[in-house]
């Protein structure tokens, strides 16, 4: 019998690991990850904040730089960073989703994979949704009034806690196909304090339980031979 995730005759499909903060982001997500996946699909929740992000990453997929040739676990064809942002940009609303080019944190930037595949294919996995491109900066707190705008001036998009370290951490085990996905939660002109946050959450909790077919779409096209 053929193991799952592998074709017959074939070798096995490398496993996707999807790499979240919170429970409720996990939650959304698995909640959408019922089939259609090409391969084996893994949804990590790492915990808040990026030492907690990277520790998580290290402990599955090993640290290439500290353990050469050692891995916890069987090499990823990627790894996705997924769950709630803050938007940076005027404009943007609760249930927008944001696709990193690059993410930015203290280690440096980190340019994605394939993002291409993503806006394209979240267009039509969240209809109705803005799908925004463009740098996501890291924080290690919550961001709010003059800090957000000054971060907007860097040019980035949208900011989180954990994409940067995630990204990072996949790098130190030797993954090299990596993605940022975040669904914004609230904005400039939605902040988290104001009185429609409960709204907002459950606009962006039913968004991030859209996105998986996009990510197994983002999976796929990883596995096809490189031109």
């Amino acid at each position: 019998m053929t193991a799952p995730g592998t074709p017959p005759g074939g070798a096995p499909v490398p496993p996707l690991l999807i790499a979240c903060a919170l429970g409720i982001e996990r939650l959304a997500l698995r909640a959408g990850g019922r089939g259609g996946a090409p391969g084996p699909v893994t949804v990590l929740r790492t915990g808040m904040g990026p030492r907690n992000a990277e520790r998580a990453l290290a402990r599955v997929l090993g640290d290439a730089a500290e353990s050469p040739g050692r891995r916890a676990g069987p090499p990823a064809a990627g790894v996705i960073a997924a769950g709630f942002c803050a938007g940076l940009a005027p404009g943007m609303h609760p249930g927008d989703v944001v696709v990193a080019d690059e993410t930015r944190g203290p280690s440096g930037s980190t340019p994605c994979t394939a993002t291409d595949v993503l806006t394209e294919t979240l267009a039509g996995a969240v209809p109705g949704r803005t799908v925004h491109t463009g740098p996501l900066t890291a924080s290690d707190h919550v961001v709010r009034g003059q800090e957000r705008a000054e971060l907007a001036a860097t040019g980035a998009i949208a900011v989180d806690m954990e994409s940067a370290a995630t990204l990072h951490g996949a790098l130190r085990a030797g993954v090299r196909q990596v993605a940022a996905v975040r669904v914004v939660v609230d904005a400039p002109e939605h902040e988290l304090v104001r009185i429609g946050t409960v709204r907002g959450g459950i606009s962006a909790f039913r968004v991030l339980r859209a996105v998986m077919p996009a990510f197994y779409e983002w999976h796929r096209s990883l596995l096809l031979p490189r031109r």
